[in-house]
């Protein structure tokens, strides 16, 4: 620990000095005793100095929690020697919240006395966190002396999203060779009905359709159904991370990994591949996968995402190819706002990509000036983001506006319907 002098030390000295000296030239041995208590009090307070011992862990409930979560917490506390004002305080990073027990607290502790201090943390926003500085400071009896410590007992805490409600998600144009839960548009073996057709060489018996067959008895066909088989699909989140709009409680950022870690969670419970591409400053990817582990890999790479200002112009070429397999549903979470994430959605889909786009809108996180200029550019950046949408859309490309008030599901289904439709207009 270290050790300083607190101001009563200065106050006591120049307190009894000045008694004693008063003493002297007054001759007035009154002035003498007066200032005995505050000598007396110096000396004793510096002959029994002694460093205290302070042992203190900490218990933290389980190390993973979802935003909104509250969390137990304990600080055991212990000490050799008797201490008659102990001070504690847990550094609690930005994004977790104390709800219950006090933080900072002051108590005392007797010889090899322990004690146990609970909190109960509310976790605010996603994210990686080290947990566990804990600064102490300690006075002795008289207050003269003042010993500080920082201790670290840091336990990582992964806060993960807190998930959207999804009725439906967005189907691809394609699917895979493997099976999964998505009626493929291709005929086989499966259980969604497609068409009725004579029987050839081949088929199955459980194929007949008997009925259909019955009334053709006349001409001796057999009628078999044809099925659309269960494949499953490619899907590759694409997080742009360039850029953000920001207020004091929440930014673009907050509500664009909320939504991927929803929509990855969403698509692998169906048996589809899922895979991230991080998009920014930094680029991050990873590749498509399955099952409950590829799960937990995209979540913690998505807690990693934050805003990295960089001016070097990027474009897709830079992503590698395993990452983008062909015929992927290609999912953007974006707020649309730098100009080299734009660039590369246009070129995602000038490759051949199927591509759907979800604007994280940025506009509840921007208010218009005072001044008619001010107000006449809002009015201008409005249009310009009105015309980028219909950029996009002119080249098929469905873009829903998410705001984080109103459900991701009723911007999905804005993506879904314009998908149908533009899927009969190519019919």
């Amino acid at each position: 620990m270290r050790r300083s002098a607190s101001p009563r030390i200065t106050a006591y000295a120049v307190l009894a000095a000045a008694g004693l000296v008063g003493a002297l030239a007054a001759r007035r041995p009154e002035l003498a005793v007066l200032a005995a208590p505050f000598a007396v009090t110096l000396a004793l307070g510096l002959r029994l100095d002694r460093e205290p011992m302070v042992g203190v862990w900490l218990s933290l409930d389980r190390d993973r929690a979802l935003e909104r979560d509250e969390l137990p917490l304990e600080l055991e506390l212990n000490s050799e020697a008797p201490i008659e004002r102990l001070e504690l305080r847990l550094v609690v990073p930005d994004g977790l919240q104390v709800v219950d027990g006090d933080n900072p607290t002051a108590i005392r502790l007797g010889r090899d006395d322990e004690r146990t201090i609970a909190l109960t943390l509310r976790c605010l926003r996603w994210g990686n966190y080290d947990l566990g500085e804990i600064r102490l400071r300690a006075r002795d009896r008289f207050g003269l002396l003042v010993w500080e410590q920082a201790l670290d007992r840091r336990r990582p805490l992964r806060v993960y999203p807190h998930p959207e409600t999804l009725r439906g998600l967005v189907p691809p144009m394609a699917t895979q060779p493997f099976t999964g839960n998505e009626v493929a548009r291709q005929k086989g073996d499966g259980l969604e009905f497609a068409d009725l057709r004579a029987f050839a060489p081949g088929d199955r018996v459980r194929s007949i359709n008997w009925r259909a067959s019955a009334r053709r008895a006349g001409t001796g066909e057999l009628v078999v159904n044809d099925r659309h088989p269960e494949r499953n699909t490619d899907v590759i989140l694409f997080l742009d991370s360039f850029a953000e709009a920001r207020d004091a409680e929440r930014s673009t950022l907050d509500l664009a990994v909320r939504a991927a870690s929803t929509l990855a969670s969403r698509y692998l419970e169906r048996r589809d591949r899922v895979g991230i591409v991080s998009f920014g400053g930094i680029l991050r990817w990873l590749a498509p996968g399955m099952g409950i582990a590829q799960r937990y890999r995209i979540v913690d790479s998505l807690l990693e995402t934050e805003i990295v200002f960089n001016y070097a112009w990027k474009d897709v070429s830079i992503i590698p190819s395993r990452t983008l397999p062909p015929q992927a549903l290609v999912l953007a979470v974006t707020p649309l706002l730098d100009e080299r994430s734009v660039a590369a959605l246009l070129d995602l889909r000038a490759r051949g990509y199927d591509l759907a786009v979800v604007e994280v809108s940025p506009v509840p996180f921007v208010r218009p000036g005072e001044s008619e200029a001010d107000r006449l550019a809002y009015r201008l950046w409005l249009l310009h983001r009105q015309e980028l949408r219909s950029r996009y859309e002119r080249l098929g490309v469905a873009v829903a506006s998410w705001d984080g008030e109103t459900p991701l599901d009723a911007a999905l289904e804005g993506v879904r319907a314009f998908r149908r439709h533009a899927r009969l207009a190519r019919a």
